[in-house]
């Protein structure tokens, strides 16, 4: 039977079983069957305690603990049923009994009640505080893991596919703790209801034998008490091992290996400390009154194995020598260093002094490993692959300043104090820290205090850390700089790698119509209007039809994006709306009349304090838009498009201009303004 199967038939009918020997008597063998049974399932779950590498990995654990505490509770009352009814319940209820006791009943009691106090007052009073503890903690902590998934996948760190595997990971664990609270009342309840089980068994079991059979007292108080020991010594055993799994799980923490594994390790990387254990044993061996072999014995075997443990500097030693050495550059002042010195790199990361920590791996950065991530998502998103990010350290800079250069020159700039994090928010006044702006977008934020991350939270403001402050600050000026950094081997690396699919789209583009070079200018236009060329084959195929009658860059562009379709729009839209601005038919029809071709493309021939007055409307309806959430997209006909574009992407350069055939039919169009040249009127 499949494991599916059989966890769907198997588990249930087991479950019910369970709720059924609560009320059907059980013969002494079937007994004796499932009490080994119980005792091993037991030690199964408290082996699986120890190996799991974290306690998501057996997050079925509060369930199976409800299960197991009423699998226990059931033979109890089906081991009582028999006691009182037969004066027999079985040879391991026996066998426990005699072997425990051994033939007193002072010493099993004995034995009986401080097992029961170990796992009750010890290990199920501590695993259940430790998962109340975790539950809180787990629960006050998941905004900030939330926040922390949202930052690292906005700097490109993950995808959203690790996103949502984290995210789902953060919710797990919330659950579990909350239900490993709960289920540790389970034990706690299971070790009282031992206690009340074999006290009513004894008192059960004296009169049962005193007024049913007539036994004398002595008779009857030494052969019940036999059973009842017997029987809460083969309850208890296993109830303290599930009492011993919940506590380990509780207090385990994430590591990549098991319990035994992390023992050992941890363990053998301190050989001071245990070599100087050893030696005080052996000298608690030689203080007078004490005996001498024990403790001698046992000290010199740690002694010795502290000796034998190896230098964990000389280990971490053998492995950096281990690891492949980098080559040796040329010397500095030779003419391969001084090109390399010279060469003007196309994208730049420069940090100060004090935010090299953020760079340096073995102080705990992970800022390039979160630039290697951009590079990716970047690539996804525009379509392009950038150039690798060369960062350096810059002493001209200012403390806790980054610069970020194109092709040299210095295109963004900000700052990251030490120990600090960004708070971004409206109302930010009651929080200590240094006012700012965030560099992206220019929202009013303020660097605080590390320590007060989680108050800033909870006043609803975003959190930010210094390294995704960076990232994000990167990202932005690639997506501004994209066709800056599109060179003309990068070109040619996306033909090739679309020969290498779509060789025919190639080969009737270029060289026979257009050259790289032509090609290279098309596809930096799109890139200045935010629109992703990763769809070279669509796009070289619009080219390839224009390019038979011309060659003007401007209509090789309108081409390019009559390829890409729909894909344009839907690129701004947000769940499958797309707010729009529209000119008034009239100031439309004017400016149609006024399109004139040029050199540099068509532009509008208009009367400069109308076409200010056009381009103002656009910025101010933009802006109004940006307040309430809303990014629009200017929409026009094709014909005007390219020239509008040219008008107002000074003046409001984080508006798309798209043309009625971009649309896509499946949008809905959101229409929120008119511009109408003297001013906007709201739709």
């Amino acid at each position: 039977m499949k494991p599916r199967i059989l966890g769907q038939v198997a588990v249930p009918a087991a479950v019910v079983s369970i709720v059924l020997m609560l009320v059907i008597p059980l013969p002494a063998v079937l007994l004796d069957l499932l009490l080994a049974l119980n005792i091993t399932g037991a030690l199964l779950i408290l082996l699986m305690s120890m190996f799991v590498r974290r306690p998501l990995d057996f997050a079925i654990f509060p369930a199976l603990l409800l299960v197991a505490t009423m699998f226990r509770l059931a033979l109890n009352v089906s081991s009582t049923r028999l006691v009182l009814l037969d004066g027999y319940a079985g040879k391991v209820i026996e066998a426990f009994g005699h072997f425990v006791m051994g033939g007193s009943l002072i010493v099993g009691m004995v034995v009986f009640l401080i097992l029961v106090v170990i796992q009750f007052m010890v290990i199920t009073a501590g695993a259940t505080r430790v998962a109340e503890v975790g539950a809180r903690f787990t629960l006050d902590a998941m905004p900030g893991k939330q926040m922390a998934i949202d930052a690292d996948l906005n700097s490109g760190l993950i995808d959203e596919d690790t996103a949502r595997r984290r995210r789902a990971d953060v919710a797990a664990e919330a659950d579990f703790y909350g239900a490993m609270d709960g289920a540790s009342k389970f034990v706690k309840g299971d070790a009282m209801a031992g206690i009340v089980i074999t006290l009513i068994n004894l008192l059960g079991g004296f009169l049962t034998g005193v007024v049913q059979r007539g036994m004398p007292m002595t008779d009857a108080a030494a052969s019940y008490s036999l059973l009842t020991v017997g029987d809460g010594l083969v309850s208890q055993v296993p109830a303290l091992l599930i009492s011993v799994a919940s506590g380990l799980i509780v207090t385990r923490s994430a590591t990549d290996g098991d319990m035994g594994s992390d023992i050992i390790g941890q363990f053998s990387r301190q050989r001071l400390a245990v070599r100087v254990g050893g030696v005080a044993v052996i000298g608690l061996g030689l203080v007078p009154g004490l005996p001498t072999m024990p403790f001698v014995v046992v000290g010199g075997v740690t002694l010795f194995v502290g000796m034998r443990l190896p230098d964990p500097d000389a280990v971490a030693a053998a492995e950096a020598a281990s690891t492949t050495a980098a080559p040796v550059g040329p010397a500095p002042d030779s003419a391969e260093q001084l090109a390399l010195d010279m060469r003007v790199e196309p994208l730049e990361l420069e940090v100060a002094y004090d935010l090299v920590e953020l760079v340096d791996t073995a102080s705990g950065g992970d800022l390039l490993d979160r630039v290697k991530s951009l590079r990716r998502k970047m690539a996804l998103d525009l379509g392009i692959v950038l150039p690798l990010v060369r960062t350096r350290d810059n002493l001209d800079l200012p403390p806790h300043t980054y610069a970020v250069r194109v092709h040299g020159v210095e295109v963004g700039r900000g700052e990251a104090p030490s120990g600090a994090v960004l708070a971004i928010g409206d109302d930010l006044s009651v929080l200590p820290g240094l006012l700012t702006r965030e560099p992206v977008f220019g929202l009013p934020a303020k660097w605080i205090p590390g320590e007060l991350q989680q108050q800033a939270e909870l006043m609803g403001c975003t959190v930010v850390d210094r390294a995704s402050v960076i990232t994000t600050h990167l990202s932005e000026v690639v997506r501004t700089n994209a066709s800056r950094l599109l060179g003309r081997e990068d070109v040619k690396v996306l033909v090739d790698m679309v020969r290498a699919g779509s060789p025919t789209v190639v080969e009737e583009l270029t060289p026979a119509l257009l050259t790289l070079g032509e090609i290279q200018r098309v596809l930096q236009s799109l890139l200045d209007e935010e629109v992703s060329v990763r769809d070279l084959v669509r796009i070289f195929e619009g080219l390839s039809e224009r390019a038979r009658t011309s060659k003007d860059t401007e209509m090789l562009v309108e081409a390019a994006r009559a390829g890409l379709g729909a894909a344009i729009s839907t690129a701004f839209a947000v769940d499958g709306r797309l707010p729009v601005l529209t000119f008034e038919p009239l100031a439309e029809h004017a400016m149609l009349e006024s399109l004139r071709p040029g050199d540099g493309g068509s532009f509008l021939a208009l009367d400069p304090s109308y076409a200010e007055r056009l381009v103002v409307a656009v910025a101010a309806e933009a802006q109004r838009a940006e307040e309430r959430g809303e990014r629009p997209a200017l929409v026009c006909s094709p014909q005007l498009r390219p020239a509008v574009r040219k008008l107002t992407r000074t003046a409001a350069p984080r508006v798309p201009v798209l043309s009625y055939t971009e649309l896509a039919d499946q949008l809905s169009l959101d229409t929120i303004g008119v511009i109408t040249g003297a001013h906007a009127v709201a739709a």
